[in-house]
């Protein structure tokens, strides 16, 4: 199955992301998170690449077992920075042997030094040109990122609406967004998509903050404004580890239920490796809205 055609539904869906592990030593443990946000039942899971590309492997191990184990449809990440064509050509092969037929496609960070200009001579500068190259090599369903509030690389919001349609024009099936934590923020940049003629499907990505140290990172991470309304939640439960974790996803299932009450029926949870608040979110959705996911 394509990814798009639950994306696309009229049903209300949910897909979870999990990341590969670093080390073999790790492998098994992560793995087993992954059986367990799977046997929630997401419409799809999310595998990334790991940094740097080095967890290639994993993501293609992890996509399989759970494919072949809970029959759950996976969205396989692939990054292409500093990436040689015979070595994406050969992934894409693999998952396409697989029958992995879902990528997300991205250019991935610059290694540490790297300007986005110094990437010229590669053979894909760019997440567009990496999508170019899917589209050549097979029947695959593709999705792209988006930035609400702007790449960190970019100069403008213009010059990044530039940068998205030319993902869209190389074949980007869909879009993902980075994390927001205000649903205005993702209601603007909508508008702005379809003015600018980017009409393809949108899914909004909802990071449920359950720690105080996430919250640094999720900021260094994305650039994300943070309304006063989740400070003063970090803030007032900061001091209690499980306090913050529950603030934590009452406030990502709220975000989830005012996007469903304006009219968008898929979201995708960044669940990094976390069964439980995976769960718990759709557990609050299911009370709240009357229904199981």
């Amino acid at each position: 199955m394509k990814v798009i055609d639950s994306i696309v539904s009229q049903a209300l869906s949910l897909s979870f992301e999990v990341f590969p592990p670093k080390t073999d030593a790790a492998f098994d443990s992560v793995l087993s998170a992954a059986g367990e946000i799977a046997d929630l039942r997401p419409s799809f899971i999310s595998v990334t690449y790991g940094a740097g590309g080095g967890g290639s492997r994993y993501t293609v191990e992890i996509a399989r077992a759970l494919r072949r184990g809970s029959g759950t449809e996976v969205l396989a990440h692939l990054t292409c920075v500093g990436a040689d064509r015979q070595t994406i050509r050969d992934y894409l092969k693999t998952l396409k042997d697989d029958g992995i037929h879902n990528i997300m496609a991205l250019r991935g960070d610059l290694p540490a030094g790297t300007r986005p200009g110094d990437m010229r001579g590669s053979a894909y500068p760019h997440a567009a040109d990496l999508i170019r190259e899917i589209r050549a090599s097979g029947d695959f369903c593709v999705g792209a990122a988006c930035y609400p509030e702007v790449h960190p690389e970019s100069a403008s919001q213009a010059e990044d609406l530039r940068r998205l349609r030319e993902k869209v024009e190389a074949g980007a099936d869909f879009l993902t967004t980075q994390m927001f934590f205000d649903n205005d923020v993702f209601y603007n940049f909508m508008y702005k998509l379809r003015e600018a003629g980017i009409a393809v499907p949108v899914v909004p990505g909802i990071m449920p903050i359950t720690s105080p140290t996430q919250v640094e990172r999720a900021r260094k991470l994305s650039g994300s404004f943070m309304p006063r309304r989740f400070t003063n939640l970090v803030d007032h439960f900061g001091s209690s580890s499980e306090a913050t974790k529950q603030a934590g996803i009452l406030y990502a299932a709220d975000q989830i239920i005012d996007l469903f009450a304006n009219g968008i029926r898929h979201v995708h949870i960044y669940t990094m490796n976390k069964p439980d608040v995976a769960a718990a979110i759709q557990g609050h959705l299911s009370q709240m809205l009357g229904r199981t996911f």
